[in-house]
């Protein structure tokens, strides 16, 4: 513990130093690290789908010096310093979980969770908030991730299906509405129509304990590959992408994902 400690005070040492003494870190505000605050978490988000242990201990890095780095704007304005943000946390983890710290009893992760919402619920009520079910739900999340989250909150006050099987004929449904307003070519509603159909789609995830943010993106970078490969194998045969047919595009596709199965 007391090497961890003097870690930390270090780094504290450290910030107070930039603060002071870099031309840079004088003029930084809460709403200049604000959009670097949010590449840090992007950027860890990449280290964790990649595994890369090293990757992710340099970001998490990165994001403690924005921590500190608003901590130490929040003492220069008398507001907050890292005390305060550490025993409020400490404070908020406690009152959070009785079924540790009380006499609270839960048989499983999911009631946990269930009473961690209930106690939020709780909370801005105490302080005075609007007390609604999705009001803590950030406005600027990425949409899927806003999706999943808002899902989540409406089961934790049991506004969810009673089978999880049951949200295929909702699927089907909204495939269904979708395929007759392409018909149609209104383009508005084919849009509305998508957008359910996205939303039953991350309903089912949900359901089935899918993350459906990391599973898009694990897509994503499955195809990054297979389409690299494709391209670097046009490319030794001296050609370009441009002057070959979908179907020799295929034949290297079908290597790529080959080579996938044998790694």
């Amino acid at each position: 513990m007391k090497d961890k400690l003097e870690a930390f005070e270090r780094l504290l040492n450290i910030m107070d130093d930039l603060r002071s003494k870099c031309p840079w870190d004088k003029i930084q505000t809460l709403e200049s690290l604000r959009t670097l605050s949010i590449e840090e978490v992007y950027e860890l988000a990449d280290a964790i789908l990649l595994n890369e242990p090293q990757e992710i201990k340099k970001e998490l890095g990165d994001i403690l010096l924005h921590i500190v780095f608003y901590a130490k704007i929040g003492s220069e304005t008398n507001d907050f310093d890292i005390a305060d943000i550490i025993n409020t946390l400490c404070d908020k983890l406690i009152f959070r979980h009785p079924h540790i710290y009380g006499d609270v009893e839960v048989a499983n992760d999911r009631e946990v969770a269930d009473n961690w919402e209930a106690i939020k619920l709780r909370e801005k009520q105490k302080n005075g908030k609007t007390n609604t079910v999705l009001g803590g739900v950030p406005r600027s999340l990425p949409a899927i991730i806003k999706a999943h989250r808002i899902q989540d909150k409406a089961r934790g006050v049991g506004f969810d299906w009673e089978e999880r099987d049951q949200v295929w004929d909702k699927v089907a449904e909204e495939m269904e509405e979708l395929k007759e307003e392409l018909k149609n070519g209104n383009k508005e509603e084919i849009e509305k129509e998508f957008g359910d159909l996205f939303f039953s789609m991350i309903n089912a995830a949900r359901l089935h304990g899918i993350n459906p943010e990391n599973a898009l993106e694990r897509t994503n970078l499955k195809f990054i590959k297979r389409f690299n490969y494709l391209e670097e194998q046009t490319i030794q045969k001296g050609k370009s992408l441009h002057e070959m047919s979908l179907a020799e595009m295929d034949i290297h596709w079908e290597e790529a994902k080959k080579l996938e199965k044998e790694s």
